[in-house]
């Protein structure tokens, strides 16, 4: 089975071209997952656009380098004027004014195969400008992301895929859970305009959330997307249960993907894969294996 295959059919079912691809904490399979959907595109003669919201070099926290992602001819990427070095390997479209900590953002394509950084702006705002120019370019567009930014996604037909991996908790059970409460975060239903509701204007805590469970509250509690939803684990499994939690620009998650080793530990790949799929409801892959997880 080709992994990458099928979350590109299940993202592009219904979808807009844009990809988005998250991670419920570091070293969950993100990159992994993202090549797979781009190799699968290029198989297909899709014209891709790449971006990440990603952390820029130098602040991965144990001195490794940022991963670089092999690209085929054609592919149009973002990078940074400061990890881009000068090259007839690509060609630069456009230098933004939107800033990285490497410097402004660039549009580029690639001219000859090879490994290339890839770069995106720090806001959610500057990613949705960054989406909008890249599907001018091309036919798809992947962004490695991050959950803070997927506001870029809320209220549009992009995907969401959701990365789980073993570094995230110390058992199978407890990363299933976090999966499956950062899931539940994602696909908030769309808010009732009939039905009255209460409007939360910043973050959703664990402290407003206590609130509102104390006094009873059976109104939508609405958010304008679903970034706004500060809760994981067992606080948002509880959430979600006991209250109307809505939002105004809802997100499309479509699947979800387990990468089961890590520097810390290795889970038992099948069991890891069925309880991310029981745990989200979602179609489940294993990245590594290259196989579907249920």
């Amino acid at each position: 089975m080709r992994v990458g295959d099928e979350l590109l059919a299940l993202a592009k079912a219904g979808g807009d071209g844009t990809i988005f691809v998250v991670g419920i904490g570091r070293d969950a399979g993100k990159t992994t997952t993202v090549r797979a959907i781009y190799f699968a595109a290029v198989r297909k003669k899709l014209r891709v656009a790449l971006a990440s919201v990603g952390r820029d070099r130098g602040t991965l926290g144990d001195g490794a380098a940022k991963p670089r992602l092999w690209l085929s001819p054609g592919t149009c990427f973002v990078s940074a004027v400061g990890v881009l070095p000068q090259s007839p390997a690509c060609r630069v479209f456009r230098v933004s004014s939107l800033q990285t900590p490497s410097g402004n953002i660039l549009f580029a394509g690639v001219e000859t195969p090879g490994p290339y950084e890839v770069t995106g702006p720090p806001t959610a705002a500057g990613m949705r400008d960054v989406i909008a120019e890249l599907r001018e370019r091309s036919d798809l567009v992947i962004v490695d992301g991050a959950v803070d930014r997927v506001a870029a996604l809320a209220g549009t037909r992009g995907a969401v895929i959701v990365a789980a991996g073993a570094a995230d908790s110390a058992t199978v059970a407890e990363t299933a859970l976090d999966t499956g409460a950062l899931v539940a975060r994602l696909r908030v239903p769309g808010f009732d305009a009939e039905a009255p509701g209460i409007t939360v204007e910043n973050a959703l805590t664990e402290t407003l959330v206590g609130r509102f469970i104390a006094e009873r509250e059976s109104r939508q509690i609405v958010v304008n997307d679903p970034t706004q939803i500060a809760l994981r684990g067992r606080a948002a499994a509880e959430a979600f249960a006991r209250l109307r939690i809505r939002c105004r620009r809802p997100l499309r998650v479509v699947a979800a993907t387990v990468a089961s080793a890590a520097a810390e530990r290795q889970f038992e790949p099948v069991d890891f894969g069925t309880a991310v799929a029981n745990a989200t409801q979602l179609p489940t892959f294993d990245v590594y294996r290259g196989a579907r997880a249920a």
